[in-house]
């Protein structure tokens, strides 16, 4: 079971999931994952004093941990369950991956940048999370080994989804993907039915680019 040894944390973890429903997410499972998951085991040491604050938290490399407001909407549209195979697209500081895999069967979690995927493993595996493969590559070509997915979830900004992702998802499989340019996207949720895709625009989002060879460059303006 996971469990946080630092109790200076509680009240502050408290705090933040106050502010997770005070953004409209009321489902009290929901919330109760992040009372489980202790945000600033994810995190530097040096902003370990902001883990706890509804906001992106900088974690090295040009890279953020998002808002767990934001990550909590992203659970409560997806809605993974006990049964589905979970395709995430930039572990990241690892902290969405250890909440999605209280949810789901198994994680697969791809990530660009080397040492933030070894740091989030040494996270994970500190907390006995044994669901979540990690893998360090171009995040645009997806996981094929392990697909088809029933949940993908994208956590930088591409301008246009991937075709890899769309192809890698189940049929009946739903996904979440920031859209647009580099300073300003939709996050879109997609489904697929059978051979129907469907696009419905939620949010208004800032979210890193994705980069590699279906997305963004490092030579993109």
């Amino acid at each position: 079971m996971i469990g946080d040894p630092d109790a200076q944390f509680i009240g502050r973890r408290r705090a933040l999931i106050e502010k997770i429903r005070e953004q409209g997410i009321l489902d009290l499972e929901l919330l109760q994952l992040f009372d489980e998951v202790p945000r600033h085991r994810f995190l530097p040491e040096g902003v370990w004093n902001r883990a706890y604050e509804d906001a992106p938290v900088p974690i090295g490399y040009r890279q953020t941990a998002s808002q767990p407001s934001l990550q909590a909407r992203y659970l409560e549209v997806l809605a993974p369950t006990r049964d589905d195979t979970v395709l995430e697209i930039g572990t990241g500081s690892g902290y969405l991956t250890a909440l999605l895999s209280r949810r789901a069967d198994r994680v697969y979690s791809v990530e660009r940048v080397r040492e933030l995927s070894v740091r989030a493993r040494a996270a994970l595996d500190e907390l006995e999370i044994r669901n979540v493969a990690c893998m360090v590559g171009d995040g645009t070509i997806g996981w094929r080994k392990y697909a088809p997915f029933d949940v993908i979830v994208v956590s930088a900004a591409a301008p246009k989804v991937p075709q890899a992702y769309i192809d890698q998802l189940a049929d009946g499989g739903r996904m979440l993907i920031p859209v647009g340019t580099r300073d300003s996207q939709r996050l879109m949720l997609i489904r697929k039915e059978g051979f129907a895709v469907t696009e419905e625009p939620l949010d208004d989002v800032t979210f890193v680019p994705l980069l590699g060879k279906f997305a963004f460059t490092e030579d993109d303006g």
